[in-house]
C-alpha cells in the first residue's frame, strides 16, 4: 500500500511540473496571435515590438544556467514555487500594462520565473523518479508538456483574443500558476546538493550582461533615426562580454557552462541545428500571425486556428522521429528536416501564406523532427556523468533559438519593409517616418487619414510587408539549406571510444550500417 501511495504521488507531483511547463511553453508563442491588437492599444514602435515577444525567451536562455545552480543551493522546491509565483504576478502586470516599456519589463519577470521553473523540473524528476524506466517515460512526458504548451500558444492566443482582449492572453496563466502553487507547496518534495561546487557569479553577470547588450543592438537596425553611438557601444560591449564570458568558462575550475562538451563535433552540431531550426519554426510563427491578421484580414481566432497544421504537423514529427532515425540514421533524419523547414520557408515565400497548408503542415513536420532528434544527438554525445549539464545547454538552445529567431527575422522583415515602403503624396516626414516604424503603426495612421491618401498608405504598407516577408523567410531558407549541408557533412557516426564512452543515442547505433 505505501509503495502504491508513493507511485501514485510521483505521477501527481509530475502532474504538477507538467502544469507549469506547459504554461511555460505556451508562453513562447501565445503573444504572437495578440500583438497586432496590443499594438492597437499601446503602439509600440518596431524594436518594442521584438522585445515584447523576445524578451521573455532571451531571459530564459540568458538565466537557466544560473536558476540551475541557484536551484542546486538553495533548494528546487523553493525555486519552483518562487519561478510559479514570479511568472503568475508577472502575467497579471502585463495585463494591466498601460506602455510598451511595462509589457516588456513584465515578459523578462515571465522568462525569470520560467528559467527558475525549467530548472528546478528537471533535478525534481530526477529525485522524485528513482526508476530509470519512469524517469525515462516522464522526462519523456516533460518534453512533449513544453512542446505542446508552444503548438497550443497560437490557437488557444487567438480564441482568447477574439473572445476578449489582448490582456486575457497574460491572464489565463493566473489560475494555472495559483494552483501549480498551492499543489507544488503541498506534493513537491525538497532537495538540493548536499556539496554543490562554487558558483561562477562573474561568468554569470557576464552572459545576462552580453546577451541583452547584444541583443539591444540588433534589435534597433532598421529603425526610425538608425543606429546612435550609444547603441553601438553597447552592442560591441555585448559582444566583448559573450567573448570574454566563453574564454572564462574555458579556464575556471568550475564553469556555468562546460565548454569541453562542444568538442564533440555531433553535441556542438547538434545543438547548432537545435538554435536555428527552433529558431526558424518561433520566428515563422511570429511573422505568419502579423501577416494572417494585418494583411490578409484574418481575426486573431482564424489566424490562430490556420496555423494549428504547424502544431499537429510538429507533434507527429516528434513522434515519427525515432523511427525515422532507425531506418536512415540520425546523420539523414535531421538532414532531412532541416531541408524540410528550409524547402518549406521558400515555399511560403514564393507561393503566399493563404491556404498554404502544405508548406505549414511541411514546416511543423520538419520541426519537429530536428526538435527530436537533435536533443537525442546532443544527449547521446555527452558521457551518463555530464547528462544534466547537456541537458541544462539543450534547453538553453531552444530558449536562445526562440529569441534569435524571432529577432532575427523581426530584423529582416523590418529593413526589407522600410525599403519596400514607397511614399504617399500629401503625407508629411513625420508622418511617413511613423508609417516605417512598423505596420501596425502605418495601418494606424492610415485609419486616421481620409480619402485616397490613407487608402494608398495602406494598400502600400502591406505590400511592403508581403515584401519583407518574402525577403525574410527566403533568406532563413538559404541559411537552413546551407545548415543542412554542414549536418550532412558533420553530423557522421563515430565509433565508441576505447575507454567505453557512450558516443550515440540508441536510435543512432542502430542506424550506424545506413548512415
Amino acid at each position: 500500500m505505501a509503495e502504491d501511495q508513493t507511485f501514485g504521488r510521483r505521477w501527481m507531483i509530475l502532474a504538477v511540473l507538467l502544469a507549469g511547463i506547459l504554461m511555460g511553453g505556451m508562453d513562447f508563442t501565445i503573444l504572437n496571435v495578440a500583438l497586432p491588437a496590443m499594438s492597437r492599444d499601446l503602439l509600440p514602435s518596431g524594436a518594442e515590438q521584438l522585445w515584447i515577444v523576445d524578451a521573455y525567451a532571451l531571459t530564459v536562455a540568458a538565466t537557466l544556467v544560473v536558476c540551475s545552480a541557484v536551484g542546486d543551493r538553495a533548494g528546487r522546491r523553493l525555486v519552483l514555487l518562487a519561478g510559479l509565483s514570479a511568472f503568475g504576478l508577472a502575467s497579471a502586470a502585463a495585463a494591466l500594462a498601460s506602455a510598451p516599456g511595462q509589457v516588456i519589463a513584465a515578459r523578462a519577470v515571465q522568462g525569470l520565473g520560467e528559467a527558475m521553473t525549467l530548472s528546478s523540473t528537471v533535478a525534481i524528476i530526477r529525485v522524485a523518479f528513482p526508476s530509470a524506466r519512469e524517469r525515462a517515460l516522464a522526462y519523456g512526458l516533460w518534453t512533449a508538456g513544453a512542446s505542446a504548451g508552444a503548438a497550443l500558444g497560437p490557437v488557444l492566443g487567438g480564441l482568447l483574443v477574439e473572445r476578449f482582449s489582448w490582456g486575457a492572453v497574460f491572464l489565463v496563466n493566473v489560475p494555472i500558476a495559483l494552483l501549480t502553487v498551492a499543489a507544488g507547496a503541498v506534493l513537491v518534495p525538497e532537495s538540493r546538493v548536499p556539496d554543490p561546487r562554487r558558483w561562477d557569479v562573474l561568468g554569470a553577470v557576464m552572459s545576462i550582461l552580453g546577451l541583452a547588450g547584444t541583443m539591444y543592438a540588433l534589435q534597433h537596425i532598421g529603425q526610425p533615426g538608425g543606429l546612435g553611438w550609444a547603441t553601438v557601444v553597447t552592442g560591441l560591449l555585448g559582444v566583448a562580454l559573450l567573448a570574454g564570458f566563453v574564454v572564462r568558462q574555458c579556464r575556471v575550475r568550475d564553469p556555468l557552462l562546460d565548454m569541453g562538451l562542444f568538442a564533440d563535433r555531433r553535441f556542438s552540431v547538434s545543438a547548432a541545428a537545435i538554435v536555428a531550426c527552433y529558431g526558424a519554426y518561433t520566428g515563422l510563427l511570429f511573422l505568419l500571425t502579423q501577416r494572417l491578421q494585418l494583411v490578409n484580414g484574418y481575426s486573431p481566432a482564424e489566424a490562430g486556428l490556420t496555423l494549428a497544421p504547424i502544431a499537429v504537423a510538429s507533434a507527429v514529427g516528434g513522434v515519427l522521429a525515432p523511427r525515422l532515425a532507425l531506418v536512415t540514421g540520425n546523420r539523414w533524419a535531421v538532414t532531412g528536416g532541416v531541408s524540410l523547414l528550409a524547402f518549406s520557408l521558400l515555399a511560403l515565400s514564393v507561393f503566399g501564406v493563404a491556404g498554404n497548408f502544405a508548406a505549414f503542415a511541411a514546416a511543423g513536420l520538419g520541426s519537429g523532427l530536428i526538435m527530436t532528434l537533435g536533443a537525442d544527438s546532443m544527449m547521446g554525445a555527452a558521457p551518463p556523468e555530464r547528462a544534466g549539464e547537456a541537458g541544462a545547454v539543450q534547453e538553453t538552445g531552444f530558449a536562445l533559438g526562440a529569441g534569435l529567431g524571432v529577432a532575427m527575422l523581426g530584423i529582416m522583415i523590418t529593413v526589407a519593409y522600410q525599403a519596400a515602403l514607397a511614399p504617399v503624396r500629401s503625407l508629411s516626414r513625420a508622418e511617413f517616418d511613423t508609417a516605417s516604424g512598423s505596420l501596425s503603426a502605418a495601418l494606424e495612421l492610415a485609419g486616421k487619414i481620409p480619402g485616397d491618401a490613407g487608402a494608398a498608405l495602406r494598400a502600400g504598407a502591406r505590400r511592403a510587408y508581403e515584401s519583407g516577408f518574402s525577403v525574410a523567410t527566403s533568406a532563413a531558407a538559404v541559411a537552413l539549406l546551407v545548415l543542412a549541408v554542414l549536418v550532412a557533412i558533420l553530423l557522421r557516426p563515430v565509433r565508441t571510444s576505447a575507454a567505453g564512452r557512450p558516443e550515440r543515442s540508441p536510435a543512432s547505433r542502430s542506424a550506424d550500417p545506413v548512415s
